[in-house]
């Protein structure tokens, strides 16, 4: 049965874990109405348009 030569160093084992933890940050587009940004595929928070439509009056 195939042993480890020596101990992985906890920074190695924890660096290779945190590889797959990266914080991603989700798509913030420019509002074709008022030109502020906004999370994609939702209404503005601003003015209430989606695509091209109001659909929140404010």
């Amino acid at each position: 049965m195939a042993v480890p030569k020596r101990r992985t160093a906890k920074s190695a084992s924890r660096s290779r874990r945190a590889a797959n933890n990266k914080v991603t940050f989700a798509g913030f587009v420019k509002c074709p109405n008022c030109n502020e940004p906004k999370l994609a595929h939702r209404v503005c928070p601003d003015c209430g348009h989606y695509n091209g439509k109001e659909v929140v009056s404010k």
